[in-house]
C-alpha cells in the first residue's frame, strides 16, 4: 500500500519544494518507487530540481484537472535527473522517481485560479496515481497556507511534515496548521526546522520546538551557502551526499520509513 506524505508550510520561502524533491531522491536511492505531485499551482517550480525542461512537458497537473488527460499521462519519469556531481544517475534498480508538474504558463495559472477546479478530482487523481504507477510513496508538495486543496492533502496523508524556519511568524502559523491536522487525525505529524544558522545549537533548537508543539522534530536543517550556490539546479542529496543538509534528509527518511 502506498504511503502518502504531504509537505507543508504556513508561509512561502521555507524550502518546502527543495526538501520534498530531496526526500523523493532519498527514497529512490533506497530502492522505492516514488511520485511527487506539485500542487503549488500558483507558483510551481519543483521541476527545476529534477532538471525538467518545462517546454518539453506534454501534460501537467492542470491538464488532468481540466480533463485533458489521465493523471498517469501527466507523470514524468525523472529518475535520470537524480544524479551525482559527475552527472551520473545514482538510483539503484527498482527505485524510480515520477513527477506530476504544474504548468508554469501564466495563462494556465490565471485560468485555474479564476475558474477553480473540483477538489475531488485531485483526490481521485492521487489514488489513481498510487495504483497505476504501483507507488511505494506519494509525496504531495502543497501550496503554503490553508485552503481547500491543502486541507484535502492533509486529510488523506499518512504523514504530514510541517516545515518552519526559526522565525516568530512561522511559529505562529505552524501552530494553526498543527491544530487543523490533529482535528483531521493525521496518523503521523512531523516538524522540520529549515534554514537554521550554523551558530545555533541545533539540538537545543529542536528541543525548544518540540516543547512548544509537542510534536516530533525529524530534523533541523542548516542555512548553507552551498545550497544557495546550487539554487534549484539540482539535488543536494545526490550532489553532496556528505553535506549536513543531506544527513538531515536521511534523518527525516529514517523517521518516515
Amino acid at each position: 500500500m502506498t504511503k502518502i506524505i504531504s509537505t507543508h508550510s504556513y508561509r512561502g520561502g521555507t524550502g518546502k519544494s527543495n526538501i520534498t524533491a530531496n526526500l523523493a531522491a532519498g527514497l529512490a536511492l533506497r530502492g522505492y518507487r516514488v511520485a511527487v505531485v506539485d500542487t503549488d499551482i500558483q507558483s510551481p517550480g519543483i521541476h527545476t530540481l529534477f532538471r525538467v525542461d518545462p517546454h518539453a512537458v506534454r501534460f501537467t497537473l492542470n491538464d488532468y484537472l481540466w480533463g485533458k488527460c489521465g493523471v498517469s499521462e501527466a507523470a514524468l519519469d525523472v529518475t535520470s535527473g537524480v544524479v551525482d556531481e559527475n552527472g551520473v544517475e545514482v538510483v539503484p534498480e527498482g527505485g524510480r522517481v515520477f513527477l506530476i508538474p504544474s504548468s508554469i504558463k501564466t495563462g494556465e495559472i490565471a485560468r485555474i485560479l479564476k475558474e477553480k477546479y473540483d477538489v475531488e478530482d485531485l483526490n481521485t487523481g492521487f489514488h489513481d496515481l498510487c495504483s497505476e504507477l504501483e507507488l511505494d510513496y506519494l509525496l504531495i508538495d502543497t501550496h503554503p497556507g490553508v485552503n481547500e486543496e491543502t486541507l484535502l492533502s492533509i486529510a488523506i496523508s499518512d504523514t504530514l511534515m510541517l516545515l518552519l524556519r526559526p522565525d516568530i511568524q512561522d511559529y505562529q502559523g505552524t501552530a494553526v496548521t498543527l491544530e487543523l491536522a490533529r482535528k483531521l487525525e493525521v496518523p503521523q505529524l512531523l516538524l522540520v526546522v529549515n534554514k537554521a544558522l550554523d551558530t545555533f545549537d541545533f539540538r537545543e533548537l529542536a528541543q525548544r520546538v518540540f516543547s512548544s508543539y509537542r510534536t516530533p522534530v525529524a530534523a533541523v536543517l542548516p542555512l548553507s551557502t552551498d545550497l544557495i550556490r546550487i539554487g534549484s539546479t539540482g539535488l543536494v542529496r545526490t550532489l553532496h551526499p556528505d553535506h549536513p543538509f543531506s544527513t538531515g534528509i536521511e534523518a527525516i527518511l529514517d523517521v518516515i520509513v
